[in-house]
């Protein structure tokens, strides 16, 4: 119970609003701690203060309700909580300042009430960790000032190869030494690379990609007016630029180490990272879950920086309905494990083995008990061995928190071929999860839509996946550069709609849907990395260009009661002139397709 400094008569009327609590429930209103929705309010400290209290109360068979007041709430980070977490595919900060710390709770539900979460600065807005059965609902988050900044384009003289830009009216800036810098409350920087989007319809203009950007050399010609050595006659006058750096700290959301996450009804409208980024969590439900601009009249052309949603070494069941995925700079959902490097072979039981990938470490990787493959990764081979981990210990920090090397040790010998002359990674099959994501819409981001990369069942239905820019579905696994695992072996792609995919080149771009694992030396792959039932049958496609699907290294794959359109939109360009391009690929399938102009297996169907 929240106690105040007053007489006994007032703690206990001001204990009585603080909560209402009945055998098994309990709840807590904002309102009664001092949070208020004024505009530069700064309720972070009391935020802080109320969760903590709400923690003591906190305990297995006790739900616990959080109301907030409709309104629009500001958070600030000199008095949010300093936290030292390591968070998957973004950059390994030192502490990051944490507006709502959900530290340990269990089944607590917070329910905004349709409020509006507003962040100042560089803050991770929300932080789930250790927890178990949490609901998030009925909010949304944004920042004041976001990290990225937004021009259009005024003039484009390609003659003298100049163009002036008009930057957004809440961009705050400087210019120094004929450089531009974005700037906000406790952060500076130099956008590196900019996306071109169309003024009208806020899609990204056709066949740009990322672009450098104007921002050395210039002259400020008024305030917001800048003029710079630019040649791109692409940029014509009206295209909008956002411009941006490659800088991710902090996800809207982080889930780690938890059981039960459901968020229903939850907006991310910008976020200097992920959308939502999951690691090591079991069991996560996302109900109209959204990463989107605030409607039709909000003058913003992006979302978040990276990734709508991200889930790293999660197992159960992952669930993504109902939601819109716009405008952000990367994926819709992103799902795979990470492969470990084996370092050295200490002993015909024991490994050392390490995080490869710059912002993917200094979290858990697996438990005493979990079953993990080896894979070569040359060729992709996966090793016919499986085994289970007897023990595992950092060996570069004194706890799993910040470390990037493990040893390990196996309840059986490894396989002899593992002895420091081949790279190989270590993938772990407890921590992969089944998928389904369906009822979506993915509109007008880049790079690619919906990218899978587990061996459980995954199903992608009833999506709409409309100007992705890049690949609309992608199913990966990497162990040479992103380290990503692992092969599928059980993916239906159903009863989706795909509209004018692949309009820029991208990484694993393919073809509208790729299946594009990594392998560095395919000729000598003795096995298959996909496979087994990979299932894509009555989607719809409509599409300016030729490649509809590629595939390599695939063991079984249908493609099947498809209806293939084309249209006019765009100018054909992709590299990938066949329908179907398939490398290293065995027992496909390809009937009962409707497509318009015909199939033509010797013309449409290239196999390597």
């Amino acid at each position: 119970m929240r106690l105040v400094k007053s007489s006994l008569v007032s703690s206990l009327l001001l204990s009585a609003l603080f909560f209402v609590s009945c055998s098994k429930t309990t709840v807590f209103n904002m309102s009664d701690f001092g949070l208020k929705a004024e505009p530069g309010f700064d309720n972070s400290r009391l935020l802080a203060n109320a969760l903590k209290e709400i923690a003591e109360t906190s305990k297995p068979g006790k739900e616990i309700v959080i109301n907030f007041d409709e309104g629009r709430y500001e958070f600030f980070p000199e008095t949010a909580d300093t936290t030292l977490y390591f968070i998957s595919n973004h950059d390994q900060v030192k502490t990051r300042r944490t507006a709502f710390n959900f530290d340990g709770l269990k089944q607590v539900t917070l329910d905004g009430g349709n409020s509006s979460f507003i962040f100042h600065g560089r803050m991770l807005p929300m932080a789930v960790s250790a927890c178990d059965g949490i609901t998030l609902k009925n909010f949304s988050i944004d920042f004041e000032n976001p990290h990225i900044a937004q021009a259009t384009i005024v003039e484009n003289d390609t003659i003298n190869k100049s163009i002036t830009y008009e930057l957004a009216p809440w961009v705050s800036y400087s210019v120094k030494d004929s450089v531009l810098f974005t700037k906000g409350r406790g952060w500076e920087h130099t956008p590196g690379a900019g996306i071109p989007f169309e003024k009208d319809t806020k899609r990204i203009l056709y066949q740009t990609g990322d672009i450098r950007m104007g921002v050395k050399g210039i002259v400020e010609v008024a305030p917001h007016l800048i003029k710079a050595p630019w040649d791109d006659a692409r940029l014509v006058p009206g295209t909008v630029i956002v411009m941006r750096t490659w800088n991710r700290p902090s996800p809207g959301i982080f889930v780690q180490y938890s059981n039960d996450v459901s968020l229903d009804g939850v907006t991310v409208h910008y976020a200097e990272g992920m959308g939502l980024l999951a690691q090591m969590t079991a069991n996560i439900n996302l109900n109209n879950f959204n990463v989107a601009l605030r409607g039709d009249d909000d003058p913003r052309y992006f979302t978040t920086q990276a990734d709508a949603t991200h889930f790293s070494g999660c197992k159960g069941v992952i669930i993504s309905k109902n939601g819109l995925y716009e405008n952000m700079m990367d994926d819709a959902i992103n799902v795979h494990g990470t492969y470990l490097k084996v370092t050295k072979r200490v002993s015909e039981k024991i490994v050392n083995a390490k995080y490869m990938h710059s912002q993917a470490w200094g979290f858990d990787w697996g438990y005493p008990g979990d079953e993990v493959q080896f894979v070569k990764a040359n060729t992709m081979d996966v090793l016919h061995e499986k085994t289970a981990i007897v023990s595992i210990k950092p060996l570069d920090s004194k706890t799993n928190l910040g470390a990037k090397e493990f040893q390990i040790e196996f309840k059986d010998v490894i396989p002899q071929e593992i002895n420091g002359t081949e790279a190989f990674g270590i993938e772990n099959l407890e921590w992969t999860p089944e998928v389904v994501f369906s009822d979506n819409i993915v509109r007008n981001n880049r790079a690619r839509g919906a990218l899978f990369s587990t061996p459980l069942k995954t199903v992608a239905e009833n999506n709409i996946f409309d100007h992705t820019s890049g690949t609309a579905i992608l199913l990966c696994g990497d162990c040479n550069g992103w380290y990503e695992t692992g092969s599928c072996t059980d993916v239906t792609i159903r009863n989706n709609k795909f509209i004018n995919a692949l309009t820029s080149y991208y990484q694993f771009t393919n073809a509208v849907i790729s299946i594009y694992p990594e392998i560095p030396n395919l000729k000598a792959q003795e096995n298959y990395f996909h496979g087994d039932k990979i299932v894509i049958e009555d989607n719809y496609f409509e599409t300016f260009d030729s490649p509809i699907l590629y595939a390599k290294s695939v063991n079984g794959i249908a493609f099947r009661n498809n209806v293939i359109d084309t249209n006019t939109a765009y100018s054909p360009f992709h590299w990938n002139k066949a329908k179907f391009l398939f490398e290293r690929v065995i027992n496909y399938d390809i009937q009962d397709n409707d497509f318009e102009g015909g199939y033509d297996e010797a013309e449409d169907l290239i196999i390597k």
